[in-house]
């Protein structure tokens, strides 16, 4: 089987080979026709076998087959992606393939400038790549009209449909054509995903060409048990063994800054990608990851959609994710297009729950490997329970610090607190003699009260006052 046997046109054919692929992967073989036919299609494939391409191909031969004299704003395939890498990979693809096709297009997406967007979009395009968001407000602007597009393609459909674009996504779908081809392709799909799914679609040809939810069989997979306070130490060691690019994951933006920053101190080159980074520092590095000039990129879960780097042998799951359908977008962004690649993951006691999730969704164990340099006494081997991870009985919690008192009362309830004899009423504060006290006895007992001078009452409130 080639791309001519799937239908493709040989100029498409000649520029895919161009770029060194002959063979259509799976996921290619089965969506191209269906796609060529003018079907909805609803696919699920593994990460790294070709999606982009599968739908790319045949939506540029299909619209470069009926020419349309494009009006002003008008779009005629909209192609819909949860984030701006991953809408700048997929242009990157429409303009590799279609190079030669004479067909316009554009990636609009938050963060940058919207006048050059507003500019590209003025005479129209064939082909617009988005996100929900800028799209929304380029036409709310009214910069783009979206009432002739032909073709809607969500890619990773289930991270649009799931994670807070399901409002976005109900919005544009309301703007669009009721007759057009739909195609939603993803790596996962969850089965109330596959239902909403179904609702958009019209009769969709379902496409899986691997277990659901399952990952590369080229990718090796291994755990190391590691307390969460030596995750740091860990990785910094062990990629000082490894001359190999990784990709990093952290839970969160602060978490995969505090990484970056202790991997420079470590001498490892590091650049970190999310959310609260400006679209010029997520673009440098970006490049400065695929052009080599970094060892590790760390990125959260939602900034690394997108990330597609050829020959990346090594990922990193520093902390593992919330979502188990996550792990299998992480690690796939190694072994892709045939090569083999690995994915470590640090596993500390707390997040044995996302573990157990993940290896159920997988429906196998990662293996875990023996740690091969010391890190000291609280680096642990392997899980270990929540009562070994409890302050030793000589810590002392940030409060027993701020309050020393605290610490020995904790000890014997009974116990009085030190220094505690000093906030009575001062003996010294009064006259010798104690006719201090006796006065204010005497003021109390006939109900008077002396304004010029304090009862021990009152001393006693002054003098814990002042201590506190």
């Amino acid at each position: 089987m080639n791309f001519t046997t799937i239908g493709l046109k040989q100029s498409l054919v000649n520029t895919v080979e161009r770029t060194g692929y002959t063979i259509p992967t799976p996921i290619q073989a089965a969506s191209v026709p269906a796609i060529l036919s003018g079907k909805d299609v609803l696919a699920a494939a593994q990460t790294g076998t070709g999606k982009t391409a599968g739908f790319t191909l045949p939506m540029l031969q299909l619209l470069s087959a009926s020419k349309t004299q494009l009006a002003n704003k008008q779009v005629r395939a909209l192609v819909l992606t949860p984030t701006r890498e991953l809408a700048a990979q997929v242009h990157e693809s429409v303009l590799t393939y279609g190079k030669g096709e004479s067909l316009k297009s554009a990636v609009v997406f938050g963060g940058v400038n919207i006048s050059p967007q507003r500019r590209a979009l003025a005479e129209g395009v064939d082909i617009l790549v988005a996100t929900p968001g800028r799209l929304l407000d380029l036409y709310q602007q009214k910069n783009v009209k979206l009432d002739a597009v032909e073709i809607l393609v969500l890619d990773e459909a289930d991270r649009m449909l799931d994670m807070g674009f399901i409002h976005d996504i109900k919005r544009i779908l309301n703007l669009l054509p009721k007759v057009r081809q739909n195609l939603m392709f993803s790596a996962t799909f969850s089965n109330p995903i596959r239902e909403l799914a179904k609702k958009i679609c019209h009769q969709p040809v379902e496409i899986d060409v691997a277990p659901r939810n399952s990952t590369l069989e080229a990718i090796s997979q291994q755990l190391y048990h590691v307390g969460k306070e030596k995750k740091i130490a860990f990785l910094s060691q062990y990629l000082s063994g490894h001359a190999d690019q990784a990709l990093v994951f952290s839970r969160t933006k602060h978490g995969a800054d505090k990484l970056t920053k202790k991997l420079k101190q470590a001498n490892i080159q590091a650049s970190a990608i999310h959310g609260n980074k400006s679209q010029n520092q997520r673009t440098k590095a970006l490049q400065d990851f695929k052009e080599n000039r970094v060892q590790v990129l760390v990125a959260t879960d939602i900034a690394a959609r997108g990330i597609d780097i050829d020959q990346l042998a090594l990922v990193v799951n520093f902390d593992l994710p919330q979502v188990a359908e996550d792990y299998v977008h992480r690690i796939g962004r190694t072994g892709r297009a045939g090569a083999t690649g690995l994915a470590v993951s640090l596993v500390s006691p707390d997040e044995r729950k996302q573990l157990r999730a993940i290896e159920t969704l997988l429906k196998q164990q990662i293996p875990v490997m023996e740690i091969e340099f010391d890190l000291g006494e609280q680096l642990t081997q392997a899980p270990v329970s929540e009562a070994e991870h409890k302050p030793a009985n000589n810590s002392r919690s940030r409060h027993q610090r701020r309050n020393p008192h605290a610490r020995q009362a904790q000890g014997n309830p009974e116990q009085k607190r030190p220094g505690k004899r000093r906030r009575r009423p001062a003996e010294n504060s009064q006259k010798p003699g104690g006719s201090g006290n006796a006065k204010a006895k005497q003021q109390a007992a006939s109900g008077q009260r002396d304004n010029t001078k304090r009862s021990g009452v009152g001393q006693a409130f002054q003098s814990l006052f002042r201590f506190n």
